[in-house]
């Protein structure tokens, strides 16, 4: 199909951009992996599993009702099931290539003037010894099963990492009736007092789900971490351990939680594999613009966790700026966002700049991986063979790549490559995919075919 604006992503922040956009008379395509519009803080579970009340499984359950009903009334074309793994640019604009349904093998495009990547983030999960059991799941992958399929991971749960997910996480988890152990945080009070002026107006949220928590009896317990998984089959316990000042776990402070489910997450990282493909410059994790949401490269804008991680009401703010900006250049006129939007979005970034520095992993995290300690699952690589690797001269993560395989399998390096880079002593960089999901070869043959040979 043909359109003026092709947004990738269907969460908040392509949600707000679309509408912005269609407001100003613009084409859009809408297009997104989902069954339907929501990303996956408005995850939405299926029609026919009759949720009688859904919006208990949510905040700011309202802003969804009216993006839902806006996207209703919006002549915007929405294409779910499109699994986008590459966007080309051509003559007059840009071809979105996508991979149609679950099955992902029949191929569909879409030809757009101009490209609005709201492509979201991924979780970061440090591995520890045990992390490989089954039982446990990443904080937003329990959410999902929750939110999306409504049913538990599990009878008995330990959450635990750093970042603001596992507030909800756990206060959900325990509200369907999930007992849960602890929700164990390594940062602490004093981290986050530090900056308390930026992080004011989280505070009621925060406030609110300390409550749920405290209404159904979960210890929170800061400043500690999972030493171990344990379990031979499945998980049946952890080991958790108190941090001292340094960072570093506390010897003697080792006490065992019993669980079948350990939800588990350290923060997100921006998903940027097609703002790279395409050449957009990166600002640290995430895709570098401009006020108006533009990258370097002409006619693409971003918005969202593709462009900084900061939560949903900034991908909001940052989402309905690009889209009237996109529209406007479209049109041949001058960007004019809503003022509350330029307000909103600039009070959130200092919020999440703030919740980004509180909310950091340990720092000496990777000494705790005993040399078994598996890093890359899809290729089985363990935290002694990237020593190894380290030990033969490999000083980055591409190098130990190709010594030892980590990041070859099928995720591609987003489970392992933060890992790698911190054995290796190095902060991770986002590394450069030319596809961002799997493609059938016949997929690629048949592209091949109808170009004929370059």
């Amino acid at each position: 199909m043909r359109t003026d604006l092709a947004v990738i992503g269907a969460g908040p922040a392509g949600l707000a951009a679309a509408l912005a956009a269609s407001a100003r008379e613009v084409r859009v395509a809408l297009v997104d992996a989902a069954p339907g519009p929501g990303g996956q803080f408005y995850r939405q579970p299926a029609a026919g599993l009759g949720a009688t009340r859904p919006e208990a499984l949510h905040h700011r359950w309202r802003t969804w009702q009216r993006l839902r009903d806006g996207l209703a009334a919006a002549a915007v074309d929405v294409l779910t099931e499109h699994h986008v793994w590459c966007v080309e640019p051509v003559s007059g604009g840009f071809t979105v290539h996508a991979l149609l349904g679950p099955g992902q093998e029949e191929p569909a495009e879409v030809h757009a003037r101009a490209l609005l990547l709201a492509t979201g983030g991924h979780e970061t999960v440090l591995p520890f010894p045990g992390w490989t059991l089954p039982g446990v799941v990443t904080a937003g992958g329990a959410q999902a099963m929750l939110k999306g399929g409504l049913v538990v991971p599990g009878s008995r749960a330990v959450v635990a990492g750093t970042g603001p997910l596992l507030l909800p996480v756990a206060a959900g988890l325990a509200a369907a009736g999930v007992g849960v152990a602890a929700l164990v945080e390594s940062t602490g009070p004093r981290r986050l007092a530090r900056h308390a002026r930026a992080l004011a107006a989280k505070v009621p949220e925060g406030a609110g789900y300390a409550a749920r928590l405290l209404r159904h009896r979960v210890p929170v317990l800061t400043r500690h971490t999972v030493v171990r998984a344990h379990g031979e089959d499945r998980l049946t316990g952890v080991t958790i351990a108190a941090l001292g000042p340094d960072d570093r776990v506390r010897p003697g402070t080792e006490r065992r939680l019993e669980c079948d489910t350990l939800a588990v997450g350290h923060g997100m990282v921006p998903q940027t594999d097609l703002a790279g493909a395409l050449g957009c410059r990166l600002d640290g994790p995430g895709v570098a613009v401009d006020a108006e949401q533009r990258t370097d490269v002409p006619g693409v804008w971003a918005a969202g966790e593709a462009t900084g991680v900061g939560g949903a009401a900034l991908a909001l703010a940052e989402g309905h700026i690009a889209g009237s900006s996109a529209a406007a250049r479209l049109r041949g006129t001058d960007p004019a966002p809503a003022p509350a939007a330029l307000r909103s979005r600039a009070r959130q970034r200092s919020s999440a700049t703030a919740l980004d520095t509180a909310w950091a992993p340990p720092a000496h995290w990777a000494e705790q991986l005993t040399g078994d300690t598996v890093v890359c699952r899809c290729e089985e690589v363990t935290a002694g063979d990237v020593r190894g690797a380290l030990d033969l001269g490999a000083g980055d993560e591409r190098t130990v790549k190709l010594l030892t395989r980590a990041g070859m399998g099928w995720c591609q390096g987003r489970m392992c490559h933060a890992a790698v880079a911190a054995l290796a002593g190095r902060r991770p960089t986002p590394p450069a995919r030319p596809f961002a999901r799997p493609v059938p070869l016949g997929v690629l043959a048949r592209q091949h075919t109808e170009k004929g040979p370059s």
